[in-house]
């Protein structure tokens, strides 16, 4: 997951994630799924992937798309890799 600092409107940054993120992830060996959220000035974004491995290097992938696409639209706040515990749209359950 990645929390990001934004002035620019949510619903345009999802679109342009759609558009451009999304097909990058989707090509990834490991994606499970992709998600953007908004509070307030900050957009939160969540993918799922079969291991850790796989999610460094969407990491990575992800840096480098915001860097070239957003580079003044989104400001990294942090960057986790953890483990999916509960998800009732995966079928993750403890």
């Amino acid at each position: 997951m990645a929390r990001y600092r934004t002035e620019s409107e949510p619903r345009d940054l999802a679109r342009r994630a759609a558009e451009g993120m999304l097909p990058i992830f989707e090509q990834q060996a490991g994606f499970r799924s992709y998600a953007l959220a908004a509070a307030g000035d900050e957009v939160w974004s969540y993918s799922v992937w079969d291991s850790a491995e796989s999610a460094e290097v969407a990491s990575a992938l992800a840096a480098g798309w915001v860097a070239q696409n957003m580079p003044s639209e989104l400001k990294l706040i942090e960057r986790k890799v953890g483990e999916l515990l509960l998800s009732t749209a995966l079928g993750v359950v403890p």
